[in-house]
Order: structure tokens, then sequence, then C-alpha cells
């Protein structure tokens, strides 16, 4: 959603990169540029000026002045402004003291309030409570259908004592449901209430009653964030009508140009709790201001990343892979790499995860066109080995590899491919679980052909570079002879062991004797 404004706002930190020092044109210049990219991406014009008065004024100040890089620290400014327009903190439930907790949401009528509530189901249930469905949308055709349907998806309770399609009176259910709650023992209920395309008397007037009927804990605003200014149009109107304690937004993964979200903490005063950002139940999480922040500036959110595989991997699983890796617990097989690639694909899309990482944001076509159908093939080609093969692929030889891309459906080459990387994998996690470092990674230990780094016995070296001329003599016999006498300067870095001569393994210390008495 937001990358036309992270492409714009990086082509304006490009031109900030190598100055030491920035002028009163350089600053205007970029908040112009900052301006016209909010602009753009359809952020509120009150919005956009506070935002830009701010990293001005912080911009002129004493903060960028004496920073060894004023660049960066223009970054930084624009970074801590975005997450206070975005609302400062992550807000999060709060639950009342006496169970049922009672959420109500509401909103327009396609803002996605339906399905959101499935999905905070599953969220709140994966947080450990027991939450339970309540059908109070009886007005648009089916909606009390889909709750139930999505509520089985969950394995959540739905309490849908009405049929809906215009049947039923929704402050009723809403207020029977809190009984049912009670007698079930169910500690949250998450009320979905009906929506219209419009604001209208009638919708604002629903919604009231069914707030005084339930008393809920919170009342969050389910807003699509596609549509634009309108949705802080709808967002004021709702606040003014029946009042609301947070805002949730709904389709971050479309391609709007996502200014209602920087606008509408801003604007309504009230914070984003919760964000959808796809289509499965489990595309919903806390908003985090911060996060969402570096992401605009394609600063990445390993957080959130870290967060999805601490919900994803099986402990028990990890730490069998980390002891085949290590050599304690038997050979690492493909077996137990179609269970990593599996354990990897249940964190959700791949393209998404990959787009967490730092400066992804140059890579966003191929994100784009990443094929999540690739682990299907890899799947198909492990299972289409015998159990001795995947325990041991050296046995695969040339008749095998073509039996197991009959058997998968795939060419000989696929075949080929997957086991030269499943070698080249299995001896790069080998080598870190080992402590080894990252091979191919300069300047990290346990690398061959690095200095300081470790060298295996027999293994091949890089061809050594070629000596270049050295130092220019002088022509004058007094100064070459004086030039000869002077001590050769220490190698660049040496000082720090970053250069210079490094001083080989094998030489025996002991021969030197006893060094303590220079040391007195």
């Amino acid at each position: 959603m937001f990358a036309t404004l992270s492409d714009r706002l990086a082509d304006t930190f490009k031109n900030l990169r190598g100055k030491g020092r920035l002028s009163e044109a350089d600053i205007d210049a970029t908040a112009r540029e900052i301006r016209l990219a909010l602009l753009e991406a359809d952020v509120a014009l009150p919005v956009v000026k506070e935002f830009i008065a701010a990293v001005k004024e912080r911009a002129r100040g004493v903060e960028v002045s004496g920073a060894l890089n004023p660049a960066q620290q223009v970054i930084k400014i624009v970074n801590e402004e975005l997450v206070s327009i975005l609302g400062g903190e992550t807000r999060r439930l709060r639950f009342a003291k006496n169970p049922p907790t009672v959420i109500m949401l509401a909103g327009l009528q396609g803002a996605g309030k339906t399905t959101l509530a499935a999905k905070l189901a599953l969220w709140l249930k994966g947080q450990g409570s027991s939450p339970m469905l309540v059908a109070a949308d009886l007005q648009r055709p089916n909606a009390v259908n889909q709750l139930q349907v999505n509520g089985e998806r969950a394995g959540v309770t739905v309490f849908a004592p009405e049929p809906g399609n215009g049947v039923g009176d929704p402050v009723t259910v809403a207020r029977r449901a809190i009984e049912e709650a009670k007698r079930t023992l169910h500690d949250v209920v998450i009320v979905d209430t009906a929506g219209r395309l419009g604001i209208d008397a009638e919708l604002m007037q629903q919604a009231a009653d069914i707030r005084d009927a339930v008393q809920p804990d919170e009342v969050l605003f389910v807003v699509d964030a596609m549509i634009g200014q309108d949705a802080v149009t709808t967002a004021q109107a709702f606040l003014d009508g029946v009042g609301y304690d947070a805002v949730v937004l709904t389709k971050l993964d479309g391609d709007a140009r996502g200014g209602a979200a920087l606008s509408i903490a801003k604007m309504t005063g009230k914070p984003v709790m919760f964000a959808s950002n796809g289509e499965k139940l489990v595309d919903f999480d806390l908003f985090h201001p911060d996060r969402m922040a570096s992401r605009i500036l394609d600063m990445g959110d390993l957080l959130t990343l870290i967060e999805q595989a601490e919900r994803t991997f099986d402990a028990d699983q990890a730490a069998k892979a980390a002891a085949k890796l290590s050599g304690e617990g038997g050979e690492f097989t493909l077996d137990d790499f179609l269970e990593q690639m599996q354990q990897v694909r249940k964190m959700g899309s791949l393209s998404k995860m990959l787009g967490m990482l730092p400066g992804m944001g140059q890579f966003r076509d191929q994100l784009e066109n990443f094929d999540e159908r690739e682990i299907d093939r890899i799947q198909a080609i492990i299972q289409s080995m015998t159990p001795a093969e995947r325990d041991n692929p050296k046995l695969i030889d040339g008749s095998r590899r073509a039996r197991i891309a009959r058997g998968s459906g795939r060419q000989v080459s696929d075949v080929n491919q997957l086991v030269d990387r499943f070698f080249e994998a299995r001896k790069m996690m080998q080598q870190m679980a080992r402590g080894g470092g990252m091979p191919g990674m300069p300047g990290m230990p346990g690398m061959p052909g690095m200095p300081g780094g470790g060298k295996k016995a027999g293994a091949r070296q890089a061809p050594q570079k070629k000596k270049g001329k050295g130092a220019r003599k002088s022509g004058n016999p007094a100064k070459r002879a004086q030039q000869e006498t002077e001590k050769p300067a220490a190698a660049p870095g040496s000082a720090f062991g970053l250069g210079g001569k490094q001083q080989d393994d094998d030489v025996d210390l002991s021969a030197l004797g006893d060094l303590s008495k220079f040391l007195k």
C-alpha cells in the first residue's frame, strides 16, 4: 500500500547522501519533496502541514547541525514524526475486570467487519482467551451465514439465534449474547453489527442502541484503508454519532495510496489498534506505529518477523534440527530440510516475509512476481524419493534422478538443482551451527581465506594478487640513503588487527623463554 510513498521518500533521501552539512536550501528542497510525497499518498492536508513544519523545525535545530551525518539525522527525524502521526505508541485491548470483555465492531458496509470479527477471535484465541462471536448484523444478506462459516474456520463459538436477512432485533441478540457468554464461560464477546453504504440516522441509532444495551469495554471502528480521504470523514462522523475507542484498518495489502492510515489517528485523536493485511484469517495483528514507519522508510520490520517465527516454529523440531546440524544428533537429511521449509511456509506468504527485511523495497517487482508454489515443487521432488535416498542424498545417481523426476512431474535438472542446493545449504548451516560464522561474508570469523579465519587442510586458496610497485626512491643519493634507514610505516589498520601481516597460528612462543624479567 505504501509502495509509492516509500519510493518517493527513498529518492528524496538519496539526494542528501554525501553532504557534510545541510544548508537552508537543502532543508527546503527536502521538505518540499516530502510534502509532495505525502500529498500524492492522499494524506490529509492538515496532517501534511503539521508534519512538514515539525520536520523543518527539527532539521534546522542543533540535533542536525551538530550531527556527524546530517542526512541520517534527517531520516531519523522523519521516522520519529511518522511514528507520531501514526499514533505514537501501540494501543492494546483493555480487558474487563469481570469477564466477559465485550468488544463491539462498527463501520460502513463493505469495510470487512464480519471477516475481521473472525480474525480478531482467532487472534484472541491464540492469546489464550475463549472468544464468542455474536451475529448482530441482521440486515445484510447472508451476513449471519458468513459469520458462522468464518467462526467455524477460526474454531470459535458463534451465537446466532436469528437467521438475519432482515429478520430479528439486533439489540435483543446482543443483550442475550452477554448472558449466553456468562453461562458458557466465554471471557470475550465480539459483536458484529450492521453497516450501511453511507452514513445515515438509522445506522447511527442502531449502533448507539447496541452500545447502550451491552455496555462494551471496547468499541472498534473498522475502516477500509483503500477508500482514501473519505475514511477520515466517515471516522469523524462515527466518532460524533456513536463514539469509539480505537480504529481497525482493513485491506492494508491493497494497492491504494494509504493516506487514510497516515491521517486517521491524527485527525480523530483515536489510535489505530489492529491492522488486517490479507484475506486469510491469520493476516491480522496489532498495529505498531514504529514498525509501520520503518516499513514506509524501507527499514524493514524484523520484530514482526521474529514474532511470527516464534508463534509458528515448533521448538522441539528446531532443537532436533540444530542438534543434527551441530553433529550431535545424526545427519541432517532431506526430510529435516523439508520440515524446515514447511515450518517457514506456516508463517505465511514468503513474499510478505521477505518484504519485512530492510532494504527490500528495491526488489519490490521481484517480490510481487515471486512464485509461492516453489515449496510445493520442492516437496513433490523430495517425497518422490525413497526413505534411503532422503537419509543419504549421495545415493542419488543418474538413473535415480530420472526416476524421481518422473515421479514428481519435474525435469531432471530440477532434481539436480535441489540436491546441489541441499548440500550447499547443509554445509552453510553446519558451519553456522558450529560457530564458524557465515561463509562468504567478508569480515566474519571462520571463513577460509580471510585474515584470522579458519583454514581447512587441503583447501584451495585464492590466487595471490601480484605485488604492486614499491615506494618510489629519490634520485638524490642523500635522500635515498635517508629513506632506506627510516623505519617502514605500519600497514593501515594493523594496530586494530584489520590489516598488515597476520601472526601465523603455528608460531611456538615457548621458544622465546621466560619473558617475565622484561615486564618488571
